[in-house]
């Protein structure tokens, strides 16, 4: 939610009227600018700090785009926490705390402040880089292939009851059940990928899209890539031995005790429960969201990605 008309914040020499703020840091970022933490801060030119960033969006008296990091990040929270339930936060950061003012918004803002120009780019000044600008998701690629992601673990029980045991496949660990009148395996003859762990039960059917979904007005499949959705489990194994970058991997509140966690990769992204099972969204599946079952893998796995994972304070 934005902010009242009366919050201001110093930058470019100018009163910055704020529209909205949010979080840059380690266990919470803006999915769409990147992969991992410090993907996300290079998309905006910014070193990776331990503690993050808070980012404040809003315009000048001139009416153009700024975007403020402060290194007061618990200020920011408690004013997004403040303005999630509906009440006034006047975010005046302290001039000491501001990091940079950068040209630009890196995120779409849906409004504009009152009694000043239409929101634009101020005019670049010598040394200047270009303004900041949000990620492209026009078309299906790495930012809206996160977007959907992001959509599945806000309304993780919204796509979970389109689905039902039934909905997967054997898994390969279970001779019996794996194997078809002919002996051919119940995987469609994908085949273990190199360093994949077996069973990874992924599903034949998938939940349907809402206009939110991995693609807008997509739906998902219902014939997932075997292979594709082994090389995502494998190279996740790979991160329990292998530290990725800070915030590849993010654990957040989930239902009960149990916590939905959030995995990236190059070229791929799961949202999982860790009493349930995962989603799997591919760059080169567009639109197409991919059940994965438990099996007798998965929860491994889960356990394992949420012992390492970044959490919030």
């Amino acid at each position: 939610m934005a902010g009242t008309d009366e919050d201001t914040v110093a930058a470019a020499d100018d009163a910055l009227y704020v529209l909205t703020a949010l979080l840059l840091t380690p266990a919470k970022f803006p999915s769409v600018l990147g992969d991992d933490y410090p993907e996300a801060c290079s998309a905006l030119g910014l070193a990776p700090l331990v503690d993050g960033y808070g980012l404040v969006l809003g315009q000048d008296g001139s009416g153009a785009r700024w975007t403020v990091a402060i290194d007061d990040v618990s200020l920011v929270a408690v004013a997004i926490a403040t303005w999630d339930c509906g009440m006034e936060y006047d975010l005046s950061p302290e001039e000491r705390t501001v990091v940079a003012a950068l040209p630009g918004w890196p995120l779409e803002v849906a409004v504009a402040a009152p009694g000043v120009p239409a929101p634009h780019d101020p005019a670049p000044e010598d040394g200047d880089g270009p303004p900041l600008s949000p990620p492209d998701t026009s078309a299906w690629g790495p930012a809206q292939r996160r977007l959907g992601a992001d959509e599945i673990a806000m309304h993780w029980a919204r796509w979970r009851e389109q689905l039902d045991d039934d909905a997967f496949s054997p898994s390969p660990k279970d001779p019996e059940a794996a194997a078809g009148p002919d002996g051919a395996s119940a995987a469609e003859g994908a085949g273990d990928a190199p360093g994949a762990p077996a069973g990874t039960g992924e599903g034949t059917g998938a939940p349907e899209a809402d206009d939110k979904a991995a693609k807008p007005g997509r739906t998902a499949t219902k014939e997932p890539s075997h292979r594709g959705v082994r090389r995502v489990l494998a190279e996740a194994w790979a991160y329990i031995d292998s530290p990725p970058p800070l915030g590849r991997v993010r654990s957040s509140f989930g239902s009960g005790e149990a916590r939905t966690l959030r995995a990236d990769g190059p070229g791929w992204s799961l949202v999982a429960r860790t009493d349930d099972i995962a989603f799997v969204l591919l760059d080169d599946e567009p639109g197409e969201v991919l059940p994965v079952g438990r099996g007798p893998e998965l929860p491994g796995l889960l356990a394992a990605l949420d012992k390492m994972a970044v959490r919030p304070n």
